[in-house]
């Protein structure tokens, strides 16, 4: 009778711990004054720091504009007519309606070119230029097609997807989704073409990024904070390493023809800084996932045995995370191997070697980024699990002892 009694009174405190708390806190704990408050601190240190360097390397439009040649308007069209052109065989033009004018078209013929059919949407040069033979009308050329629609599609296609699963949350993913793209077209494209330190750039990015992308979509709780310590630890960890290993590796960046029109455009280039924002601002996703899934797991072994010791739920957490790393790594990987797959299809056309594939500039970076990335992986499984298993287990209420 009194062990029953016992074991009802301890399912009647769980039951209200479940209950008061989520009300108290939102994320299933209390924590104590010196745990909130350390968490509070990081954050709003790392925030302000963020902020402030982000008003130190904001872009002042102070760089040069770009040389005449290298940037031009872009108009779009629709292709009504497809023709041979008349002063050539291996020509090929199209008619498209441009400013309310039939415009003539002068599309690229060969090998590697793309079909057009009438109805295709394209870009064309919007500065027309004058003819060989002197003609005052404009000669207009294909530079790109026009895919906006498609793309729209795809858009609203992810956008539905994503609210139909995940509701509310789904919406406040596509939030800071939208701020992140934000953070890197308004902020970080800007002050790199400016000339700022590539790797303060991108930390500072990297900083407000996960602030907004895991609160908005986490709630502003103490598992948000635990996932966002843990995703700043190991992103030092990541980015340390690719420091090291981009600054001993010689990478020199020229084997990107977009580097060289880069240089050629905008002129000096801290190459190696630019080749670790990338892999900081690439490696902050992935890591966002683990971290926060990591500390989910804990609150949730932690709240569905309240007995276990501290041990016992690190070591059921870390068995979670061995899963979700190899899964991820993997994916991280295989990321910057498709990037590189063009390239790996042109050495292995010429005969190279495996090694020498590898030792490629342009092959030998991506490993460098999917390897320094996946050691931040590596290392966010544990510390993120060994500072939620210290938040949960410390913030969760004693049981009432039996009488």
């Amino acid at each position: 009778m009194s062990h029953a009694g016992g074991r009802r009174r301890r399912g009647d405190a769980d039951h209200g711990h479940t209950h008061d708390l989520s009300s108290l806190s939102g994320d299933g704990a209390t924590p104590s004054p010196l745990i909130r408050n350390t968490l509070t601190g990081i954050v709003v240190l790392v925030g302000l720091c963020a902020a402030v360097a982000m008003v130190v390397l904001w872009p002042h439009g102070d760089a040069e504009k770009v040389p005449e040649g290298y940037a031009g308007e872009r108009v779009s069209t629709t292709i009504t007519a497809i023709e041979k052109c008349p002063d050539s065989a291996d020509c090929l033009q199209a008619t498209a309606e441009i400013d309310g004018e039939a415009t003539d078209v002068r599309l690229p013929v060969g090998t590697g070119a793309p079909a057009f059919s009438v109805g295709d949407k394209i870009l064309v040069n919007g500065d027309g230029a004058e003819t060989a033979a002197g003609s005052a009308e404009p000669q207009r050329s294909f530079l790109d097609f026009d895919r906006t629609t498609p793309l729209i599609w795809l858009t609203v296609l992810f956008v539905t997807a994503v609210i139909l699963l995940s509701r509310w949350k789904g919406v406040a993913s596509l939030v800071s989704l939208g701020v992140s793209l934000l953070a890197v077209t308004a902020f970080v494209v800007p002050a790199l073409i400016d000339g700022k330190n590539p790797l303060a750039v991108a930390l500072t990015a990297a900083a407000l990024i996960m602030i907004v992308a895991v609160y908005s979509s986490q709630g502003v709780n103490v598992r948000s904070s635990v996932a966002l310590v843990g995703t700043l630890a190991s992103l030092a960890v990541a980015g340390g390493i690719g420091a090291v290993f981009t600054q001993i590796g010689n990478f020199t960046g020229f084997s990107d023809e977009s580097m060289k029109f880069l240089v050629a455009i905008i002129g000096d280039v801290d190459v190696s800084g630019l080749l670790l924002a990338g892999l900081i601002i690439g490696a902050l996703g992935v890591l966002d996932d683990v971290t926060v899934t990591q500390t989910a797991a804990v609150w949730e072994i932690s709240s569905a045995d309240p007995s276990a010791t501290r041990p016992e739920v690190f070591a059921a957490a870390m068995r979670i995370g061995r899963a979700h790393v190899s899964a991820t790594v993997n994916t991280l990987v295989l990321a910057y191997v498709g990037a590189s797959l063009p390239l790996l299809m042109l050495m292995a056309a010429i005969d190279a070697s495996a090694r020498d594939q590898i030792l490629y500039e342009g092959v030998a970076q991506e490993v460098v980024r999917g390897l320094a990335g996946s050691l931040g992986i590596v290392a966010a499984v544990p510390i993120t699990t060994a500072l939620a298993t210290l938040v949960a287990t410390t913030t969760r209420p004693l049981e009432h002892s039996e009488v």
